[in-house]
């Protein structure tokens, strides 16, 4: 089971507008080094990945995850949000698709992070559990895709709404 809250935290100033890769990143950077505005929202016992909503408006959309290894999202985008990631305890994987070839995988540990434009595909998996993960997006998701094989190999986009959790499709995905 995932959870899914909407909290309005004591935000860094926010320009006003969408922001860029560079701004996100200073984004989820601050955040991380502000652990008073999250911490009480932590939790590894929910049955499923629990996520939690930082804070949204018009521009930004900011969430909390918490990873322990068996978690995984799946194959997906953001649709049209780019996004920074900064991980502020453990360490999670990111693995990118290729067409010719293994899929390229990075952990990201604690005190490193990573940033993505809108086209950027990508699967999560928590590395170490009781990991934890800030991340931002811009414009706010409304949408993201969910990748998976159909049976005659053909990769195959399902839209989801940013409220539902991402999990992968089927298990050879």
């Amino acid at each position: 089971m995932s959870t899914l809250t909407t909290r309005r935290t004591d935000m860094p100033d926010l320009p006003g507008r969408v922001l860029s890769r560079p701004e996100l990143e200073g984004l989820v950077d601050t955040l991380a080094a502000r652990p008073e505005l999250w911490s009480g929202l932590v939790a590894f016992d929910t049955g499923g990945r629990h996520f939690v909503s930082l804070f949204r408006d018009e521009h930004v959309d900011v969430w909390l995850l918490c990873w322990n290894v068996v978690d995984d999202t799946g194959w997906h985008d953001h649709d049209l949000s780019a996004g920074a990631v900064a991980v502020v305890r453990g360490a999670v994987r990111e693995t990118k698709p290729r067409l010719s070839g293994e899929p390229v995988t990075a952990v990201v540990a604690a005190g490193s992070g990573f940033s993505f434009d809108p086209e950027h595909i990508h699967r999560m998996t928590g590395a170490v559990d009781a990991s934890l993960s800030i991340h931002a997006y811009s414009p706010p998701l409304w949408r993201m895709g969910q990748y998976s094989f159909g049976q005659d190999g053909a990769l195959l986009r399902r839209s989801l709404s940013y409220a539902d959790e991402l999990r992968p499709v089927d298990p050879t995905s």
